[in-house]
């Protein structure tokens, strides 16, 4: 904008000293002026040269990207295929499977994070070039092209400006959860549904967070926050899972009923899932049949 704006004032200066002179009668100033100018509009032209070959880097990543998700996605799906397939004998096999597929829907989320970062700054670049003419210096762009200026006042809109960009944030705390540091992620975890709770990874992030407190043990509050994945997220990637380790929680917590009531609502809602899978294994250890009733052990 600055060497648009500069162009403008030298284009017409330009302008007011020719119609000021006469016309045989070219001053210095003149010839200057219109020197000035050739070298704005060359160094624009470089900027733009330089931007279109950056659009080009930033292209292919994106495009690399793409295909990472899709390779990721077929080896999901191909997993949940196999699982599915297996009988109940396979019960080590499965919980294998399970780890695994958990642990790629997790490098999945990453990766389309990092995708819509890229995506954004592409389409950010994009906009800049659109910006730069250097055919027209003497254009002004429309009022209002600019980037918004950050609304709103006070400690909150200044804590939200100091919050890391949302796939930053997202990502460092995927990665210390994947490394079992629950605290330093669950706090990373919170962090993002302040700044960012109607992302598409809010849900995501709402159902690590419960997780977080069921590998420590925290049942009663994992249980209040995999209903909130439930409840406003239904139909987030994480809903099934939600179900599924909710229904676990209610059995460390003793409410056998409920809990398996969870798991039978979870494989009439996903049946083809892999949750639904091991919610059928898990009632199996029960002693209920999958949709039936309960077992009760004989009265003495």
């Amino acid at each position: 904008m600055r060497i648009r704006t500069h162009i403008l004032v030298a284009a017409f200066a330009a302008m007011f000293l020719a119609t000021a002179l006469p016309s045989f009668a070219v001053s210095k100033e003149m010839i200057q002026l219109q020197t000035q100018v050739q070298a704005l509009q060359d160094q624009v032209a470089r900027m733009q040269q330089s931007m279109d070959m950056n659009m080009g880097v930033v292209k292919n990543l994106v495009e690399q990207s793409a295909d990472s998700v899709n390779k990721m996605n077929a080896a999901v799906a191909d997993m949940q295929s196999k699982m599915q397939g297996l009988s109940s004998e396979n019960n080590g096999k499965i919980d294998q499977l399970s780890t695994q597929i958990q642990s790629l829907h997790d490098s999945v989320d990453e990766l389309k994070s990092r995708l819509a970062a890229m995506s954004k700054q592409l389409n950010d670049m994009q906009q800049a070039g659109q910006n730069l003419n250097p055919g027209q210096p003497g254009i002004a762009p429309a009022p209002g092209g600019g980037a918004p200026a950050p609304g709103g006042s006070g400690p909150d809109a200044a804590a939200a400006a100091a919050a890391p960009p949302p796939d930053t944030l997202y990502n460092n705390a995927l990665r210390d959860y994947n490394s079992g540091k629950y605290d330093l992620s669950s706090q990373e975890f919170g962090d993002y549904l302040k700044y960012y709770s109607n992302t598409e990874l809010a849900g995501n992030a709402q159902y690590y967070l419960a997780d977080i407190e069921y590998r420590q043990g925290n049942f009663e509050a994992a249980v209040k926050d995999y209903d909130k994945v439930l409840e406003q997220y239904p139909g987030g990637s994480k809903a099934a899972a939600a179900q599924l380790k909710k229904g676990f929680a209610l059995l460390e917590l003793g409410q056998r009923e409920a809990g398996i009531r969870e798991l039978n609502s979870l494989i009439a809602r996903y049946p083809r899932s892999i949750e639904a899978s091991q919610a059928r294994e898990r009632l199996r250890r029960l002693g209920v049949s999958s949709g039936g009733a309960v077992h009760r052990p004989p009265s003495q």
